[in-house]
């Protein structure tokens, strides 16, 4: 799915659109959510976003997609990068349920073969007194969702079995 604005590199998949629509809807509601808490105290310009009728900030999906992470070379990751080069106001990322299909629970399972997510957020002091970006890893789960502020450095890492599946949201904040 692909709004105004974005460069689609496929079409729509409107079936599966449809029946996605309860959770992109869901998804929605959790970013804004997480983007008012995330900007309500120190951002001069959250005032200037629309607002509905809770106070939630309108956000409009910019890009959405589903990714697909084998344990094959150029399939294992998505190394370090800022989604939508600035130009999205945060993104959403939910882990799906494990591929059932393709291998044995086992194999694709969750634990001791690497995935996750990593952040560089934030500057923290390191033993010799040096500023550096700190590095935050979230081990993530099936169902779980992460949040990414606007030109937040991520990766998704490598895992080395199995096959990982991500629903993944670029947003943009009406205003």
């Amino acid at each position: 799915e692909v709004m105004e604005g974005g460069i689609p590199c496929t079409n729509p998949h409107d079936e599966l659109r449809r029946y996605c629509w309860d959770l992109l809807e869901t998804c929605n509601g959790l970013f804004a959510y997480w983007y008012k808490q995330q900007h309500s105290c120190n951002d001069a310009s959250s005032s200037k976003n629309r607002v509905d009728e809770n106070g939630a900030p309108v956000v409009s999906r910019l890009m959405t997609f589903i990714t697909r992470y084998t344990a094959a070379p150029e399939e294992n990751a998505l190394l370090k990068h800022v989604d939508g080069a600035g130009k999205v106001d945060g993104s959403l990322v939910l882990a799906l349920p494990i591929d059932r299909w393709t291998a044995t629970e086992e194999e694709n399972s969750f634990e001791g073969h690497g995935g996750g997510l990593t952040f560089w957020d934030g500057v923290k002091r390191s033993v010799n007194g040096k500023k550096e970006l700190e590095e935050i890893v979230y081990d993530t789960r099936s169902g779980d969702v992460a949040f990414i502020d606007r030109a937040v450095w991520h990766q998704a890492n490598p895992i080395s079995k199995g096959t990982r599946w991500a629903l993944v949201i670029f947003y943009k904040v009406d205003r």
